[in-house]
């Protein structure tokens, strides 16, 4: 019992002491963990002081940057503003000076305008003093005055018209001319042509020289039979294997050139042979005549044509003219007329019968003395042939002043087919010739440096000095050369005289 009392007192000894220790130690524990939450406290809060610090250092850095930001922004609106005040003030000052500008010159003009108010009221008092004068001196009043310068104010309107009327008249001309080239150029199109007609030869091809000795016959009766019933004249020279025969009648030159060629072939050379075969070749010519008239006629549309006319126009076939057959040359003609005269309104069927008739009198001329469209005009008149139609004809060359339009229109198409390229032709030494002597005629006027032959000597161009030859000389001298030209050549066609007058000025850039 005492053991368990003894147990149980150190028991609760043990637990007080332990208690007590328990008790110190808590306290002791409490007392360090206290300092050191007050030292981790004191640890922030100089941490946060220190942190507020920065902070504020920097907010007031800030702050100080931003003021001296926007003071030099200030700055630099202050002086814009003061630029801009003293550009105001500039332009006041120049409008102030232009307003002061305008003041003198107002005064000025007012001054001119009083000083021209005094001139005025003076030059009015001297019209009435010297109108009232020229009354008592012209011994005639106002209304008489008046009345003769109406009558010149007229005088000068009606020349004024006239220069008017004038110019109308050239622009019309050149209206004219223009709607001209313009038809013509329509024609030609529509117009259809081969170039250079079939030319009529004089020479006839034999089989061999020997042949030359059986044409000449025994003592020369075979040639001067086929003369004397050919009625030409027949040329044997050195010319190999061919003899020319030479008439100015091309009718009867091709009937003995045919019966040359008859007899060449066959062989038989003897007097009556020769009769009968030129007989024949006579024969087969007239029929081709007759033909190639009636072929003319029907197809240029003339119907009831005189047969003595078929007849001279057939012979046409075996005329030429610079190579150009007149057949064919009369055909286009004809037709180059009706084309143009469809065009400007006039009369159809005079045109195209006179261009088919114009060149008729070639078919006599060599019988006939006087030009062939004088020739032709009679031969017509004598068949009855109206009149418009014969003045074309005598007109076509400008024998006769052309009175109608189809007889101008005759004219032109005559002229636009034989100028045509390639309507006629010419040998080589007389187409030199032709070229130089017209370059030549127009180098002799004064005042030419060039002349040059263009467009196969159908146009000259001429160039002159300027200092020497003004405008209105330019136009004169183109007109005299024209003239000379047509007085002292042949050509066929029409030549084109061009005048070039032009000054250069020349510089060197060194």
């Amino acid at each position: 019992m005492m053991d368990n009392e003894i147990i149980i007192l150190g028991m609760a000894a043990t637990l007080a002491v332990g208690l007590a220790l328990g008790y110190l130690v808590s306290r002791y524990l409490g007392g360090v963990q206290i300092r050191n939450v007050q030292a981790e406290t004191k640890r922030l809060l100089e941490e946060a002081e220190s942190q507020a610090r920065a902070a504020v250092l920097a907010a007031k850095d800030e702050a100080v940057r931003i003021r001296n930001d926007a003071q030099a922004e200030i700055d630099r609106w202050r002086a814009n503003l003061r630029r801009e005040e003293e550009g105001i003030q500039k332009r006041r000052e120049k409008l102030d000076q232009r307003q002061e500008a305008l003041d003198r010159r107002n005064q000025q003009l007012n001054k001119r305008q009083s000083a021209i108010d005094r001139r005025a009221n003076e030059v009015t008092k001297l019209y009435e003093e010297r109108v009232k004068a020229l009354e008592s001196v012209a011994r005639m009043s106002r209304e008489e005055a008046k009345q003769e310068l109406l009558d010149i104010a007229q005088e000068d309107a009606r020349q004024d018209m006239a220069r008017i009327i004038r110019e109308i008249e050239q622009e019309a001309k050149e209206e004219g001319e223009r709607r001209a080239r313009k038809i013509i150029t329509v024609a030609i199109q529509r117009m259809a042509s081969e170039q250079v007609a079939e030319r009529t030869v004089a020479s006839v091809d034999l089989p061999s020289d020997e042949m030359k000795g059986r044409i000449i016959g025994r003592g020369g009766r075979n040639i001067r039979a086929f003369e004397q019933a050919a009625g030409v004249d027949v040329v044997v020279d050195d010319t190999p294997e061919a003899v020319t025969i030479s008439c100015f009648d091309s009718v009867r030159r091709e009937i003995a050139r045919r019966a040359m060629e008859r007899l060449t072939m066959d062989g038989r050379i003897h007097p009556s042979r020769i009769e009968k075969v030129v007989a024949d070749a006579r024969k087969e010519v007239e029929k081709l005549i007759q033909e190639e008239g009636e072929r003319a006629a029907y197809e240029i549309g003339v119907p009831n044509l005189h047969p003595d006319l078929i007849r001279l126009l057939g012979r046409l076939y075996f005329r030429t003219s610079y190579g150009q057959n007149q057949h064919a040359h009369a055909i286009e003609t004809a037709k180059l007329a009706g084309l143009m005269a469809a065009e400007l309104g006039a009369n159809v069927e005079v045109a195209r019968l006179g261009g088919l008739l114009h060149d008729i009198g070639k078919a006599v001329d060599f019988e006939i003395e006087g030009t062939h469209a004088l020739i032709g005009a009679d031969i017509l008149r004598r068949h009855g042939v109206p009149e418009e139609v014969v003045h074309c004809v005598e007109a076509h060359h400008g024998e006769v002043e052309p009175q109608t339009a189809e007889a101008v229109l005759v004219a032109a198409a005559d002229a636009i087919s034989g100028a045509r390229p390639g309507a006629r032709r010419e040998s080589l030494e007389h187409y030199i010739k032709r070229i130089r002597t017209l370059e030549e005629l127009a180098a002799s006027f004064p005042g030419v440096v060039e002349s040059y032959a263009i467009q196969a000597g159908r146009e000259v161009r001429i160039i002159v000095k300027p200092e020497e030859v003004d405008d209105l000389a330019s136009i004169q001298l183109s007109r005299d050369i024209a003239a000379k030209i047509e007085e002292g050549m042949e050509y066929p066609g029409q030549i084109k005289v061009t005048v070039i007058r032009e000054t250069r000025a020349v510089d060197y850039a060194k």
